[in-house]
Protein backbone atom coordinates (compact mmCIF):
# COMPACT_ATOMS: atom_id res chain seq x y z
CA UNK A 1 0.00 0.00 0.00
CA UNK A 2 1.71 3.20 -0.86
CA UNK A 3 1.99 6.18 1.19
CA UNK A 4 -1.27 8.20 -0.53
CA UNK A 5 -3.32 4.80 -0.01
CA UNK A 6 -2.72 4.88 3.35
CA UNK A 7 -2.94 8.71 4.47
CA UNK A 8 -6.27 8.68 2.45
CA UNK A 9 -7.18 5.29 4.20
CA UNK A 10 -6.72 7.24 7.39
CA UNK A 11 -8.38 10.45 6.46
CA UNK A 12 -11.61 9.01 5.52
CA UNK A 13 -11.31 6.38 8.63
CA UNK A 14 -11.62 9.68 10.59
CA UNK A 15 -14.61 10.72 12.03
CA UNK A 16 -16.79 12.90 10.44
CA UNK A 17 -16.61 15.30 13.00
CA UNK A 18 -13.01 15.59 12.54
CA UNK A 19 -13.04 15.41 8.70
CA UNK A 20 -15.87 18.75 9.17
CA UNK A 21 -13.30 20.43 11.77
CA UNK A 22 -10.31 20.41 9.68
CA UNK A 23 -12.72 21.43 6.50
CA UNK A 24 -14.25 24.52 8.65
CA UNK A 25 -10.83 25.41 9.89
CA UNK A 26 -9.85 25.88 6.37
CA UNK A 27 -12.67 27.78 5.10
CA UNK A 28 -12.47 29.78 8.04
CA UNK A 29 -9.20 30.94 7.09
CA UNK A 30 -9.67 31.02 3.20
CA UNK A 31 -13.19 32.62 3.24
CA UNK A 32 -12.43 35.99 2.45
CA UNK A 33 -9.70 35.39 0.57
CA UNK A 34 -11.51 33.32 -2.05
CA UNK A 35 -14.74 36.08 -1.75
CA UNK A 36 -11.83 38.69 -2.82
CA UNK A 37 -11.22 36.61 -5.74
CA UNK A 38 -14.67 35.93 -6.55
CA UNK A 39 -15.39 39.52 -6.90
CA UNK A 40 -12.74 40.66 -8.60
CA UNK A 41 -13.25 37.70 -11.01
CA UNK A 42 -16.91 38.90 -11.64
CA UNK A 43 -17.43 42.18 -10.27
CA UNK A 44 -20.89 41.36 -8.15
CA UNK A 45 -21.39 40.80 -4.93
CA UNK A 46 -23.79 38.75 -5.33
CA UNK A 47 -22.74 36.73 -7.54
CA UNK A 48 -19.47 36.15 -5.84
CA UNK A 49 -21.15 34.85 -3.22
CA UNK A 50 -22.41 32.27 -4.92
CA UNK A 51 -19.02 31.40 -6.75
CA UNK A 52 -17.67 30.87 -3.05
CA UNK A 53 -20.54 28.70 -2.32
CA UNK A 54 -19.69 26.38 -5.28
CA UNK A 55 -16.06 26.59 -4.88
CA UNK A 56 -16.13 25.57 -1.19
CA UNK A 57 -18.65 23.00 -1.73
CA UNK A 58 -16.58 21.39 -4.33
CA UNK A 59 -13.65 21.47 -2.43
CA UNK A 60 -15.30 19.92 0.60
CA UNK A 61 -16.40 17.03 -1.61
CA UNK A 62 -12.91 16.65 -2.53
CA UNK A 63 -11.37 17.64 0.45
CA UNK A 64 -9.35 14.61 0.91
CA UNK A 65 -7.51 15.29 -2.71
CA UNK A 66 -7.39 19.21 -1.88
CA UNK A 67 -5.34 18.83 1.56
CA UNK A 68 -3.03 16.97 0.59
CA UNK A 69 -0.92 19.92 -1.02
CA UNK A 70 -2.32 23.29 -0.65
CA UNK A 71 -5.94 23.66 0.14
CA UNK A 72 -6.30 27.19 -0.98
CA UNK A 73 -4.70 26.80 -4.58
CA UNK A 74 -6.94 23.65 -5.15
CA UNK A 75 -10.20 26.01 -3.94
CA UNK A 76 -9.17 29.13 -6.03
CA UNK A 77 -8.73 26.94 -9.10
CA UNK A 78 -12.01 25.32 -8.56
CA UNK A 79 -13.16 28.98 -7.75
CA UNK A 80 -11.46 30.39 -11.74
CA UNK A 81 -13.58 27.06 -13.22
CA UNK A 82 -16.50 27.55 -11.60
CA UNK A 83 -16.62 31.12 -13.16
CA UNK A 84 -15.63 29.69 -16.22
CA UNK A 85 -18.23 27.44 -16.64
CA UNK A 86 -20.83 29.90 -15.45
CA UNK A 87 -19.62 31.99 -18.01
CA UNK A 88 -19.93 29.51 -20.70
CA UNK A 89 -23.92 29.20 -19.67
CA UNK A 90 -24.77 32.64 -19.64
CA UNK A 91 -22.26 33.58 -22.67
CA UNK A 92 -25.71 34.97 -24.39
CA UNK A 93 -26.65 37.47 -21.17
CA UNK A 94 -26.80 40.92 -21.92
CA UNK A 95 -23.99 43.09 -20.07
CA UNK A 96 -23.95 46.21 -19.86
CA UNK A 97 -20.81 48.01 -20.78
CA UNK A 98 -19.35 48.79 -17.64
CA UNK A 99 -18.76 52.72 -18.97
CA UNK A 100 -22.18 52.71 -19.77
CA UNK A 101 -23.25 52.43 -15.93
CA UNK A 102 -24.70 55.51 -14.45
CA UNK A 103 -22.13 57.20 -11.87
CA UNK A 104 -23.21 57.32 -8.15
CA UNK A 105 -22.74 60.86 -6.61
CA UNK A 106 -19.69 60.82 -5.01
CA UNK A 107 -20.73 59.74 -1.03
CA UNK A 108 -17.18 59.16 -0.27
CA UNK A 109 -14.63 61.04 1.26
CA UNK A 110 -11.66 58.48 1.35
CA UNK A 111 -10.00 59.00 -1.94
CA UNK A 112 -8.97 55.53 -1.59
CA UNK A 113 -12.53 53.97 -2.27
CA UNK A 114 -13.17 56.16 -5.44
CA UNK A 115 -10.00 55.17 -6.59
CA UNK A 116 -10.46 51.29 -5.67
CA UNK A 117 -14.24 51.67 -7.75
CA UNK A 118 -12.57 52.66 -10.59
CA UNK A 119 -9.94 50.33 -10.43
CA UNK A 120 -13.16 47.32 -10.10
CA UNK A 121 -14.50 49.29 -13.43
CA UNK A 122 -11.25 49.32 -15.28
CA UNK A 123 -10.98 45.06 -14.50
CA UNK A 124 -14.42 44.43 -16.04
CA UNK A 125 -13.86 46.02 -19.38
CA UNK A 126 -10.57 43.15 -19.30
CA UNK A 127 -11.65 39.92 -21.04
CA UNK A 128 -12.01 36.98 -18.86
CA UNK A 129 -8.37 35.92 -19.39
CA UNK A 130 -6.59 39.28 -18.72
CA UNK A 131 -8.69 39.48 -15.67
CA UNK A 132 -7.74 36.15 -14.28
CA UNK A 133 -4.44 36.78 -14.94
CA UNK A 134 -4.14 40.50 -13.14
CA UNK A 135 -6.07 39.41 -10.15
CA UNK A 136 -3.69 35.87 -9.74
CA UNK A 137 -0.58 37.73 -10.52
CA UNK A 138 -1.27 41.29 -8.67
CA UNK A 139 -4.39 41.66 -6.48
CA UNK A 140 -3.84 37.76 -5.27
CA UNK A 141 0.61 38.01 -5.39
CA UNK A 142 0.89 34.92 -6.54
CA UNK A 143 4.21 34.65 -8.81
CA UNK A 144 4.01 34.48 -12.93
CA UNK A 145 4.84 30.50 -12.36
CA UNK A 146 1.87 29.51 -9.44
CA UNK A 147 -0.76 31.95 -11.96
CA UNK A 148 0.49 29.25 -14.73
CA UNK A 149 0.64 26.64 -12.72
CA UNK A 150 -3.27 27.58 -11.70
CA UNK A 151 -4.44 28.64 -15.06
CA UNK A 152 -2.74 25.50 -16.25
CA UNK A 153 -1.11 27.72 -19.84
CA UNK A 154 2.31 28.54 -20.43
CA UNK A 155 4.66 30.74 -18.47
CA UNK A 156 5.20 33.17 -21.21
CA UNK A 157 1.30 33.32 -21.66
CA UNK A 158 1.08 34.46 -18.52
CA UNK A 159 3.47 36.90 -19.31
CA UNK A 160 2.26 38.67 -22.33
CA UNK A 161 -1.21 38.61 -21.13
CA UNK A 162 -0.22 40.42 -18.15
CA UNK A 163 1.42 42.87 -20.03
CA UNK A 164 -0.93 43.37 -22.78
CA UNK A 165 -3.74 43.95 -19.24
CA UNK A 166 -1.65 46.16 -17.91
CA UNK A 167 -1.20 48.71 -20.94
CA UNK A 168 -5.44 48.72 -21.19
CA UNK A 169 -5.52 48.97 -17.62
CA UNK A 170 -3.30 52.05 -17.62
CA UNK A 171 -4.86 53.81 -20.35
CA UNK A 172 -8.46 52.90 -18.91
CA UNK A 173 -7.24 54.84 -15.57
CA UNK A 174 -5.73 57.72 -17.25
CA UNK A 175 -8.37 58.44 -19.36
CA UNK A 176 -10.83 58.09 -15.98
CA UNK A 177 -8.07 60.69 -14.30
CA UNK A 178 -8.17 62.94 -17.16
CA UNK A 179 -11.77 62.85 -17.20
CA UNK A 180 -12.34 64.05 -14.21
CA UNK A 181 -9.59 66.24 -13.95
CA UNK A 182 -11.36 68.26 -16.63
Amino acid sequence: MSDESLELELFTSRPKGERDAEFADFMAGSLGALHRTAFLLCGDVDRADELTQHALERTYRAWPRARERDPLSYARRVLVNVRIDGWRRTRREVLTDPLALPERAAEWTDPDVARRDEVLRALLLLPLRQRRVVVLRYLLDLSEAQVAAELDIPLGTVKSTASRALVTLRSTLDAVTNRSAT
